[in-house]
């Protein structure tokens, strides 16, 4: 099966700009069989998918899964797939250390890994200064992005050597904001999937068998952009959205261990009668 594993909607994304049933149109027309929806710290792209698929069965040959561009506070961008069933709204609250969000994902049963792992270094974990001074993170990643049609090929390469390297399964995604770039990046898998507890156990089992694509067009940016300091201006913007939203990330965390005790304390009682 082929799939575009990173994507962006309007209806998520403050910077995206396709609706999610053009997007679905798109990759159909292109031969794909499904796609992962990233929408940047929310889950509004795919609530956006299923209150379509309630009015309408056109797409019902089409695989939606739901996923998640999580903005990390010291490692950039991180992919993250779910369990079906499972609503875990921290995920919606950006600026989690990546150490964190590794336990919380991996406790609840989820995959995650780097997106564009070495593009820009304010928004890719392995230019960050985390994953440089802790090496050993890496390992605890489920899989690579290894393509990333707006990635230059120099960063392509190096995410490709990387999951080479770590022995980790490599993802493409176009990581489209527009309709132009749209299915440029594809992942083939082995398996037939239908909804994310099928994506999480094919990752696990193996079942990558290849990924690739088209860079886009490098994009002229306008003299301006050169005189400001980008990376310096996102790090104020990330680390201020990130302080804005403390206190409902420690309000999400503490419900979600709640959570967690209620369900081992059911288990047990279960397991004891």
């Amino acid at each position: 099966m082929r799939f575009d594993l990173h994507c962006h909607t309007k209806n998520g994304s403050l910077d995206g700009k396709i609706d999610i049933e053009d997007y679905i149109r798109l990759l159909r027309q292109k031969g794909f069989d499904g796609m992962l929806v990233t929408d940047h710290n929310t889950y509004n792209g795919y609530r956006a998918w299923k209150k379509l698929r309630n009015k309408t069965h056109k797409y019902d040959d089409f695989v939606i899964l739901k996923g998640v561009e999580y903005d990390t506070i010291d490692a950039g961008h991180i992919l993250v797939i779910m369990p079906d069933q499972l609503k875990l709204r921290i995920l919606e609250v950006r600026g989690l250390p990546v150490k964190l969000l590794v336990k919380i994902v991996h406790r609840y049963g989820g995959i995650l890994g780097p997106a564009h792992p070495f593009g820009a270094k304010f928004l890719s974990a392995m230019c960050s200064k985390k994953m440089m001074k802790d090496k050993d993170l890496i390992h605890q990643f489920d899989f690579v992005e290894a393509f990333n049609t707006c990635e230059l090929p120099e960063s392509n390469r190096k995410a490709r050597e990387l999951a080479i390297k770590y022995k980790k399964p490599a993802f493409g995604g176009s990581d489209s904001h527009k309709e132009d770039y749209v299915g440029m990046a594809y992942t083939d898998i082995d398996y037939d999937i239908r909804n994310c507890n099928d994506f999480i156990y094919a990752v696990k089992k193996g079942c990558v068998v290849g990924c690739g694509g088209t860079e886009r067009e490098p994009v002229r940016q306008h003299p301006f952009w050169n005189l400001v300091p980008v990376g310096t201006a996102w790090k104020i913007y990330n680390h201020g959205l990130a302080v804005l939203k403390s206190h409902k990330r420690k309000v999400k965390v503490q419900e979600m261990f709640h959570l967690n005790k209620v369900r081992t304390a059911r288990k047990w009682i279960k397991a004891h009668k």
